[in-house]
């Protein structure tokens, strides 16, 4: 079964459809983990100050859970375990407030931690106090924590991993969770050429058998069940070949997103700012050459010294003086993923010392997406969001207006004038 589970997870990588291009190479789950560990602080400090409230909804906690079910292709409904189930009275986190400090001790502890024996111990304490409802589904906030030590959790991913390995994980259970993550990690030494020291490509790989993506292969003594999964191995593998063909190489999410950055980075330069490309966008391709081309390769001293430095480093776009002493406008694009992680990123550049940035910082979204980033903004964890005057730039408008404003414009007037208050 070795040398056929290899070809399949071949197979299951080169597919521009499945997990591991469409969301484990993806750049925004990268960018996301500094938001959401920080969400995760902001959930710990709220408990600790008995100050989280006894509602899901509006919380600190929704706030973070939500950026994470936003992952769709493999965290859809992630948010469901958590939320308020007033007939079975779970997960009695809201309600209990004695059962709510030992979850956020649970939080602290794996913040805090950097071994798998002393998160297991978290986990093993947890469950000893038999929280209702209060399951697995946590481990999606741990693996956002320790991606290497902790395994995402789901059912899909359960139902995979049963397959593969003939196993019979049920869910539910924290015992059974770290059942499961045993067998991963074996799972994962044994193909780490082709899986990541990132527990997300081998979770993301059982998620796509277990969502039916594709079938794990059969029992090595039946030569026909064999042959029959190889030829649909093959008719998987050319059907994924034709859909890579005709799509392209990258999604048109991305161009779009590529295409944004590129109107802010001339625009930048046309205003007579020095411009830096978030550093894992400098290498994207656009009107044939890099993004970042011509763009600076260090931010401000001021930022590198920064508490948030590696956040910031991954803010779309940013302007500096011409002295590269300061940020005079930060901009996040948010062409279809969570507006959650550009906020945060944009928070921690306002609560550095780059404190003058906070008449220039900017979410740049479609024009259809104005109200939800208002909703996100009304959340109680960016109640300062009002103070810092971050502001709402539509897609439209700086289209129809950046050629006028590069020509005529000085300074960021012409962007204030085109954005909208948030």
């Amino acid at each position: 079964m070795s040398d056929l589970l290899r070809d399949l997870i071949i197979c299951w990588r080169e597919d521009p459809r499945a997990t591991y291009r469409s969301w484990f190479l993806w750049e925004e789950r990268l960018k996301n983990f500094r938001s959401i560990r920080r969400g995760i602080a902001q959930v710990v400090k709220e408990i600790e100050a008995g100050r989280f409230g006894n509602v899901y909804k509006g919380s600190s906690l929704e706030t973070v859970v939500a950026s994470i079910a936003e992952q769709r292709q493999i965290f859809k409904g992630a948010d469901h375990a958590f939320l308020w189930k007033p007939k079975l009275r779970i997960p009695d986190i809201y309600e209990s407030e004695s059962n709510q400090q030992a979850f956020g001790r649970l939080l602290h502890h794996c913040s805090c931690c950097n071994s798998a024996e002393a998160i297991i111990a978290g986990i093993e304490a947890i469950d000893r106090l038999a929280i209702k409802g209060l399951g697995p589904a946590v481990a999606n906030l741990l693996y956002f924590l320790h991606p290497t030590l902790m395994p995402p959790f789901n059912t899909a991913i359960v139902r995979g991993f049963n397959s593969v390995t003939g196993s019979k994980v049920k869910l539910g259970r924290w015992d059974q969770y770290l059942a499961m993550r045993a067998g991963m990690l074996q799972l994962n030494e044994s193909y780490r050429d082709l899986l990541s020291n990132d527990l997300g490509a081998v979770a993301g790989f059982l998620f796509d058998i277990g969502a039916g993506r594709y079938l794990a292969p059969p029992a090595a003594d039946n030569e026909a069940a064999r042959e029959a999964w190889l030829a649909e191995l093959l008719t998987a593998r050319e059907t994924a070949k034709k859909f890579a063909a005709s799509v392209g190489v990258e999604p048109e999410g991305d161009r779009t997103h590529t295409e944004v950055q590129a109107w802010l980075r001339d625009l930048g330069r046309a205003l007579g700012y020095e411009v830096w490309v978030a550093a894992n966008d400098r290498g994207r391709i656009h009107g044939g050459e890099q993004l970042g081309k011509g763009c600076l390769d260090c931010l401000p001293i001021s930022v590198e010294s920064a508490p948030g430095a590696d956040s910031i480093r991954l803010i779309d776009i940013l302007w500096v003086d011409r002295e590269r002493t300061r940020v005079m406008a930060a901009f996040e694009v948010e062409h279809t993923t969570s507006i959650y992680s550009g906020i945060v990123r944009m928070l921690d550049l306002a609560l550095s010392n780059e404190v003058h940035a906070a008449e220039g910082l900017f979410l740049v979204a479609p024009d259809a997406r104005e109200e939800e980033v208002r909703s996100q903004l009304r959340r109680p964890a960016f109640s300062r969001v009002a103070d810092l005057q971050v502001r709402y730039l539509p897609y439209g408008e700086l289209e129809r207006n950046r050629d006028a404003i590069a020509r005529f414009g000085t300074g960021i007037k012409g962007i204030h004038a085109i954005s909208r208050a948030l």
